[in-house]
């Protein structure tokens, strides 16, 4: 498929995610069809590699078509696009873009498709501009304290908003804090979303209208990790921003992996060892690098590199510990009512357990040792249910106030 233009379109990337899920099936039914004509461990005669020949070329004019359809198809949706418009933004389209992302985010980027989102810092739903022009003109009222918020995997900026609440709108509003969503592809690599996030906060800095006094962050999921990362990198390189960032609140991050991530890891050993379902094993690796750094927590880039990161094996993390100088909070969500006093069977908000969110781990080194009162456990809520209790708003405002 072409490269990417300036002028190319959502349509068009729609259109070239279409042809590569094409061509991706095309080569998962020649796979299954080969071992079924093929059984593993019995010989092949004349008459099933005749068979196999006469399918690869059928195979091989399917996937020739796809591509030559493809190709007409793109340019055709490009005119379109550009005599009708793009696709118009919806908060729905915007969803269903941030999940397409999160599983697929790394692919979109690699292949330049249109419908990768960039890092953008976002109010109401809208990128602004990072210069101080732009700024003042996103923000009529604006303060010496910068509260960041980061969103989770799959998710966008705008699902902060839940059951007509929003926790970042509401405590900038009640403590005086001028609020800035990010908005971000959560399928790279947490340490490749870390580091350009930490380069937007410096020029984020620099820029602001009014000197900074304060930056605090509340990071949901994912977004803790990517916050993590960031404020690693910000440190080597001395950046101003590290030495504003006074505190950070996590809710549901999952400092030492989630296990569904791990259960897609062990679905994909169980099908390559299994003859017949083997070509099936390659739906599991449907995952991108930020699903897959969800494993055991990664933030760095040497969690990841030259590891098969589809590859079932140990933790190879750096332990990165908590900063001596900033307050650190984390919030973790339990689905079921509380039990008895000192039970540690909470298994968490459905997709993060507690001790992952609380940064406890069996070996104590790697453990992140918040302070007792800087955790707090929500009962009787989901993941995403983190982003409208009322419970849990209160005890941030609290830790923030």
């Amino acid at each position: 498929m072409p490269n990417k233009k300036k002028s190319d379109s959502k349509l068009q990337g729609v259109n070239r995610l279409v042809v590569e899920a094409t061509l991706e099936i095309t080569d998962l039914v020649e796979a299954m069809h080969r071992r079924i004509v093929h059984p593993p461990f019995l010989p092949s005669t004349p008459i099933q590699h005749f068979i196999t020949a006469i399918s690869g070329v059928v195979y091989n004019s399917v996937r020739k078509s796809t591509k030559y359809l493809g190709t007409g198809s793109e340019k055709a949706l490009g005119r379109i696009a550009s005599l009708i418009g793009d696709i118009k933004e919806t908060d729905k389209r915007e969803t269903l873009n941030a999940v397409l992302n999160g599983v697929i985010g790394d692919h979109l980027e690699k292949s330049d498709n249109p419908l990768k989102i960039d890092m953008q810092f976002r109010h109401n739903g809208h990128s602004f501009k990072v210069d101080t022009k732009g700024i003042k003109k996103t923000y009529p009222v604006i303060t010496s304290n910068i509260l960041l918020m980061l969103h989770g995997s799959c998710m966008n900026d705008l699902q902060w908003t839940k059951n007509e609440h929003n926790h970042g709108i509401a405590l900038a509003k009640e403590l005086g804090k001028t609020p800035v969503f990010l908005h971000y592809n959560s399928g790279r690599h947490v340490s490749t979303n870390g580091k350009e996030l930490q380069v937007l906060l410096a020029n984020l800095i620099a820029e602001w209208p009014v000197p900074v006094e304060e930056i605090t962050i509340l990071a949901h999921s994912l977004g803790g990790l990517v916050t993590r990362s960031a404020l690693h990198y910000g440190q080597e390189q001395k950046s101003t921003w590290t030495k504003l960032l006074k505190k950070i609140i996590f809710l549901g991050t999952p400092h030492h992996g989630a296990p569904l991530e791990k259960a897609g890891n062990y679905f994909e050993v169980v099908l390559k060892s299994i003859p017949y379902s083997k070509p099936f094993a390659r739906l599991a690796k449907v995952r991108s690098a930020g699903v897959t750094d969800l494993r055991y927590g990664n933030l760095l880039d040497e969690d990841w590199q030259d590891i098969d990161q589809f590859k079932l094996g140990s933790d190879h993390r750096q332990h990165i510990p908590l900063p001596n100088n900033i307050a650190c909070y984390s919030v973790a969500g339990v689905k079921g009512k509380p039990k008895k006093s000192g039970s540690t069977k909470l298994q968490g908000d459905s997709m993060v357990l507690v001790k992952s969110a609380l940064g406890q781990h069996k070996k104590a080194s790697k453990s992140l040792n918040f302070k007792e009162d800087h955790t707090f456990i929500a009962y009787g809520t989901n993941h995403t249910g983190l982003l409208s209790n009322q419970k849990v708003y209160t005890q941030i405002k609290q830790w923030m106030a």
